[in-house]
């Protein structure tokens, strides 16, 4: 869960070894011998990352604020580097009215809202096209 919606293959390199996975899986993505296609993003029997570890509370709480531990996460699972961390917290901040449209948003609404808003920063643009 920690690596949904990510793509690539450092990020399935990284799924396959923290859940546990045999050389047999890294080997099959990088060589493409076993079918495996690290473009896909990631998931967990369609159950979203922030919900499956009940983080929606603690991200809303932090969007808010503009700062902590939860945004810092959500930003890591993003794929957001370090440097841009602070503005993805301050935009998500700007924009929290827009992230969290509504009081029962999912977090699938949650999740798309930040894409939409990261497409429209110039500095994090190009972390929208990673979710």
């Amino acid at each position: 869960m920690l690596f949904e919606g990510q793509r690539g293959t450092p990020a399935h390199f990284l799924a396959s070894t923290t859940n546990g996975t045999s050389g047999n899986a890294t080997f099959g993505m990088t060589s493409g011998t076993n079918g495996c296609s690290t473009n896909g993003a990631l998931t967990y029997g369609g159950k979203s990352w922030l919900a499956m570890n009940g983080m929606m509370d603690e991200l809303s709480k932090d969007m808010a604020m503009g700062q902590g531990e939860a945004l810092t996460t959500y930003a890591v699972v993003l794929g957001v580097a370090p440097e841009d961390r602070e503005h993805f917290a301050a935009v998500t901040h700007e924009h929290f009215s827009q992230i969290f449209s509504k009081a029962d948003a999912t977090a699938e609404d949650v999740h798309t809202n930040t894409v939409n808003v990261l497409k429209n920063d110039p500095t994090l643009a190009k972390y929208a096209t990673q979710a």
